[in-house]
């Protein structure tokens, strides 16, 4: 028996379909996602997420991680659509195209929803909204074993397929929350989770603080900062010092910073 031949038209309405997922009110109407890569739909079946559909381009399937995922996909029962490279690049991200793409139904976000181990170290993250330093982020957090990364008053759905590559897959690694400034700042305070909030003004430098037992680093966006809701008494500000010109770091590496000093400190 032979299999059918690999579909070569971008104007076919599952592609389509997939293709708007690009776009943010699509994926809020779905409920959907798009995943690019091998290693990227690896880590999200790791994680059990729910596939709806994958599309393979086996011309493009070069690595045995590759041919692996598509077996597990092939295994998963739903639908699996073969297409032809020109089909796979206007699926794919950008010219990264490496034969597999995967929709994908997300994990829930709720905060009620994140089940935190003892002593946990958090990232709260606040109005970021480029994916790729939210994509960093997580990829930083999961080095860093972070009990969760939590989006406040985010501008960017987590699951944007950009942060999701920029993550290397790790978002479906890391346990994820979104929610408005205040609500985080309630949840830490009932969790007993203390904030450590950096600023560019702080007197404190980071590394003159305690950064053990359950704890949540919170990250502002370069051009704005952090808003006044994390400038409360029971919230402890800390800079990074800052040697040259500038007056701050990109807000991935500042984490990175803030979490392998936490890490060091925890170890």
């Amino acid at each position: 028996m032979t299999s059918a031949p690999a579909l070569s038209s971008a104007a076919n309405p599952r592609v389509k379909a997939a293709v708007r997922l690009r776009d943010r009110g699509e994926r809020e109407a779905t409920g959907m996602t798009i995943v690019d890569g091998a290693r990227e739909i690896g880590r999200a079946l790791e994680a059990n997420v729910e596939v709806a559909e994958s599309f393979v381009c086996d011309d493009l399937i070069r690595s045995a991680e590759a041919r692996s995922v598509v077996a597990r996909l092939e295994e998963t029962g739903a639908p699996l659509v073969r297409v032809s490279v020109q089909v796979m690049t206007k699926l794919a991200f950008g010219d990264r195209a490496d034969g597999a793409v995967a929709i994908v139904r997300p994990p829930s976000v709720r905060l009620d929803d994140l089940t935190l181990p003892p002593n946990p170290l958090v990232v709260v993250i606040e109005a970021v909204e480029k994916p790729g330093n939210l994509g960093a982020i997580l990829r930083t957090a999961d080095g860093a074993g972070v009990a969760a990364v939590i989006a406040a008053d985010a501008l960017t759905d987590v699951f944007n397929p950009n942060a999701i590559r920029a993550s290397l897959g790790t978002i479906f690694r890391v346990p994820v929350a979104v929610g408005a400034s205040t609500e985080i700042l309630d949840w830490l305070a009932r969790h007993a989770i203390r904030p450590i909030a950096a600023r560019v003004d702080a007197p404190t430098n980071y590394a003159d603080v305690d950064l053990r037992g359950s704890l949540a680093i919170v990250l502002g966006a370069e051009a704005t900062g952090l808003t006044a809701t994390w400038s409360g008494q029971q919230v402890t500000p800390v800079r990074i010092p800052m040697l040259g010109g500038g007056d701050s770091l990109n807000v991935s590496v500042a984490a990175a910073i803030l979490l392998y000093e936490a890490v060091r400190q925890r170890t």
